[in-house]
């Protein structure tokens, strides 16, 4: 199933007072980067938790937030840096003699200060802290996963319908294609009665000329290769896996067919036509930079 490179999902778990909450959002990206915000005592627990978000998309800028919160006594404790404190205790001492401060607060002061108090959690075995994550982390993808599938359904069907407006764009070149050989012939014809008059014209010298033309203006092989880049383009949305990448290289190719009989035609019609169909590759281009 296609999926968007755009998606949130969360996810929580509560399990001995201790919960866990799980946030994931992601935008468009070249490569897969993962980056994890975590509680400092889950460090050990990071490279885990991105090998399992790895497993599961493949590309993507994704955020990953993890929050932890305890209504136990026994899963804190309050730490107190006694050398910092001092250092501060002794500063604001020295400040008060010198300046004549007249201060009785010195205490509420330090404790203020960064570093000198701190919450830490009790260091747990990290394997039991994982299994209550994960349940929260499964969920949190499941969500997440659901919300890329459900954008990269509605792109599948917007670039399907673009996909159909260009096999008709095409299509009226292909009808029209013939006619300009043909429309060449009488005008070349035309000029050359003017200009000699009553004089024969040389029909060989003509067909030379037209086959020449003919030959410039032939875009048989583009067309040909657009409707196949057309028909690959069905198979690839309907294909499992990552297509993003796939679909991008295909859409540089129906770009270049587009530029080549453009630049091939001489008639207004399908030079007009091109036009048209080079804007609807491009709409497709702006969507498949969304997906997975």
């Amino acid at each position: 199933m296609i999926r968007s490179m755009t998606g949130y999902g969360k996810g929580e778990n509560t399990a001995e007072n201790r919960k866990f909450t799980v946030e994931i959002k992601s935008v468009n990206h070249r490569y897969n980067d993962i980056s994890i915000k975590l509680p400092r005592f889950m460090i050990s627990l990071e490279d885990k938790i991105k090998k399992t978000i790895a497993q599961r998309i493949s590309r993507g800028k994704t955020d990953v937030y993890i929050n932890f919160e305890t209504e136990s006594e026994d899963d804190v404790s309050v730490k107190l840096n006694e050398p910092l404190a001092a250092s501060y205790m002794e500063k604001l001492n020295f400040l008060k003699e010198k300046f004549g401060i007249d201060s009785s607060n010195t205490l509420d002061l330090v404790a203020r200060f960064p570093e000198v108090l701190t919450v830490e959690k009790v260091e747990e075995e990290g394997d039991v802290i994982w299994e209550t994550l994960k349940i929260a982390l499964d969920e949190a993808l499941d969500n997440f996963i659901s919300m890329r599938e459900t954008e990269g359904a509605a792109l599948k069907k917007d670039i399907l319908n673009k996909n159909d407006t260009i096999k008709e764009i095409v299509d009226s070149i292909k009808e029209r294609a013939p006619f300009v050989v043909e429309e060449y012939k009488e005008r070349l014809t035309s000029r050359l009665s003017e200009l000699l008059e009553k004089q024969v014209i040389d029909e060989q010298r003509i067909a030379a000329e037209i086959t020449v033309y003919s030959d410039r203006c032939c875009i048989d092989e583009e067309l040909t290769r657009l409707y196949s880049h057309i028909e690959q383009l069905k198979a690839i949305l309907e294909s499992d896996g990552t297509i993003g990448r796939k679909l991008d290289f295909l859409v540089q190719e129906m770009n270049r067919e587009a530029n080549t009989t453009a630049s091939k035609s001489n008639d207004i019609k399908i030079t007009n036509a091109t036009i048209e169909l080079k804007t609807e590759i491009e709409k497709i281009r702006e969507q498949i930079q969304n997906i997975e």
